[in-house]
């Protein structure tokens, strides 16, 4: 499989040049954009950072980006500096870690305070647990170890159990929207109010790309990104695709999400000593300033899915042949397939 991946790295479409003009030290603070060149940001030192498989980008901490493991190491996450170094690491109580798969973070709108979202939602067997879970957790105010208590919430997808690693939460509205992993995969809508009295139905209100790992939105609310293991797509609002870009090749692509200036996204891979990279979006797909006049207007148009703005004129719908990936990858990745079974059925037969 990790041969495939890299061949499909290889064959994806090639990244949208980015306009040059800003120049902030990323490298000092990974929440801002740096440049017009995808690079290397970080490596995670933490040697209990084995499996990253969520990103998110600090509100309130300069420099801090979060991340969390998959399954196998407990309900814990860990506040990292630009350095790559872990400034702190919280344990959160009342939750529990079958396999946490994303993460978000948010401000409400209200309070001000700043929130921090962990998804288990992972299910490798579609239907091996009676419900998932989705935590928030308040952003600590100080970097140091400390255990963090959860508000849980429970979920059911209203056309039944699925496996799902990509989730975000819309910066204006608060509502959080699960993105499954499959062959044919869906975004779904949480309720806008969610309660912690009953399970909470998600229903499915657009298409997602083939196999999506991870998923964010822009913190200006204007669009949001999908990743999966070969590119990352880029909407503004369900089946409303802007473009793809081709990502860094990676060893297992598992998080996204975007700098705090919604003008590039950070992008992160499992395994000891993983890379973090930032990637600069194109013009077109750049999160506004929230006080621009044409913020204003898509925040004052009606939504066709409640909490989504409407696609913006340069928006083009997606189809079932436009899902993230290019036909001709996806006939690629088949072949390999292939070839490598017939490979493996040749040296069983010979071993014999």
């Amino acid at each position: 499989m990790a041969g495939v991946l890299g061949l499909l790295a290889v064959l994806a479409p090639p990244v949208p040049a980015r306009a040059a003009g800003r120049d902030v030290a990323a490298a000092r603070d990974p929440g801002a954009t740096g440049g017009s060149a995808e690079r290397l940001l970080f490596r995670f030192r933490d040697p209990r950072i084995t499996e990253s498989s969520g990103l998110a980008v600090s509100p309130t901490h300069k420099g801090i980006v979060y991340t969390h493991n998959d399954s196998g190491s407990g309900p814990r996450f860990y506040a990292v500096g630009p350095d790559g170094r872990t400034r702190a690491a919280f344990t959160v109580a009342g939750a529990a870690a079958r396999d946490w798969e994303a993460m978000a973070a948010s401000i409400d709108p209200a309070t001000g305070q700043s929130h921090l979202w962990f998804a288990d939602i992972g299910d490798n067997f579609d239907g091996a647990w009676p419900d998932y879970s989705i935590y928030r957790v308040p952003e600590p105010r100080t970097l140091r170890d400390a255990t963090v208590r959860a508000t849980r919430y429970r979920f059911r997808y209203h056309d039944g159990p699925r496996n799902a690693e990509g989730m975000m939460v819309h910066p204006r509205t608060g509502r959080v929207y699960v993105v499954s992993k499959e062959f044919a995969g869906s975004i779904y809508a949480a309720p806008t109010r969610l309660r912690t009295d009953r399970v909470n139905i998600l229903r499915r209100v657009g298409s997602a790309p083939i196999m999506a790992t991870d998923a964010a939105y822009a913190p200006d609310g204007s669009g949001f990104v999908i990743r999966t293991y070969f590119s990352a797509s880029l909407y503004r609002a369900p089946d409303k695709l802007i473009t793809r870009l081709t990502m860094p090749p990676l060893r297992q692509a598992e998080s996204i999400t975007y700098t705090s200036d919604g003008q590039a996204l950070l992008t992160g891979s499992e395994g000891p000593r993983s890379p973090v990279h930032l990637v600069p979006l194109p013009e077109s797909a750049a999160a506004r300033p929230a006080g621009s006049p044409s913020a204003a207007r898509e925040r004052s148009r009606p939504s066709r899915v409640p909490g989504v703005p409407d696609a913006a004129a340069t928006g083009t719908s997606m189809t079932a042949g436009d899902a993230g990936v290019p036909a001709g990858v996806i006939a690629a990745w088949l072949a390999v397939a292939l070839g490598a079974t017939g490979i493996i059925a040749l040296i069983a037969r010979r071993a014999r």
